[in-house]
């Protein structure tokens, strides 16, 4: 940090800095997935969370540390993060395994992305690597080409993957303490109405 600022004051250039800094902590983007298709738990190192999240805020006026690849961590690791001070947790992937992984979500559906992605994706899959985990690795490239079909799923299974989504939401809220912010975040963060019209073609 103190090269970073050095540099950054030397650009001339009229530059605001950073507001957070991304520490490797233990984990890994997307996960660690296993031969069986599961993923590996990892041993996270809040401690050194806490103290970089503490050294940001303290000595550069950073809002304190990201916590990248957390969407994989175990549900009791998350009351963690606020007495740890962690500005920011990643968690896209944990939704996306969600939506894959539910028993709502068609199998035939998620049968015709596997069979895309075993022809457009072959290259990515390494050498030992079993299907379970090629899959895991690249079925975040399933959403785009087969984005008409899941906006047209049937409103009873929309309803159904949205219910598991929300599950997750309400408990991640609990654990990471953030109930009851709606004034502090209103304050801050004036809602804005975007209209969004689903793609063109689509119903």
């Amino acid at each position: 940090m103190d090269g970073y600022r050095e540099v950054l004051g030397k650009s001339g250039a009229a530059l605001k800095g950073i507001s957070k800094i991304s520490v490797q902590t233990g984990t890994t983007h997307g996960g660690i997935p296993l031969a069986d298709g599961s993923v590996a738990r990892v041993k996270l190192d809040f401690e050194t969370l806490e103290k970089l999240s503490t050294a940001a805020r303290a000595d550069y006026g950073l809002a304190g540390a990201v916590q990248h690849g957390a969407s994989t961590l175990p549900d009791e690791a998350f009351d963690r993060f606020p007495a740890t001070g962690t500005a920011e947790i990643h968690l896209a992937t944990g939704f996306q395994n969600i939506v894959y992984d539910s028993k709502n979500f068609p199998d035939d559906l998620r049968a015709r992305i596997y069979d895309y992605l075993k022809r457009e994706a072959a290259s990515e899959k390494k050498e030992g690597d079993s299907e379970e985990q090629f899959f895991y690795k690249t079925r975040k490239k399933g959403w785009g080409p087969f984005k008409k079909e899941l906006w047209e799923l049937p409103k009873e299974i929309r309803t159904a993957l949205g219910s598991e989504l929300e599950a997750q939401f309400a408990l991640l809220f609990k654990k990471l303490n953030v109930g009851g912010t709606l004034t502090t975040v209103s304050r801050f963060v004036p809602p804005v109405d975007v209209p969004l019209p689903p793609p063109a073609g689509l119903t």
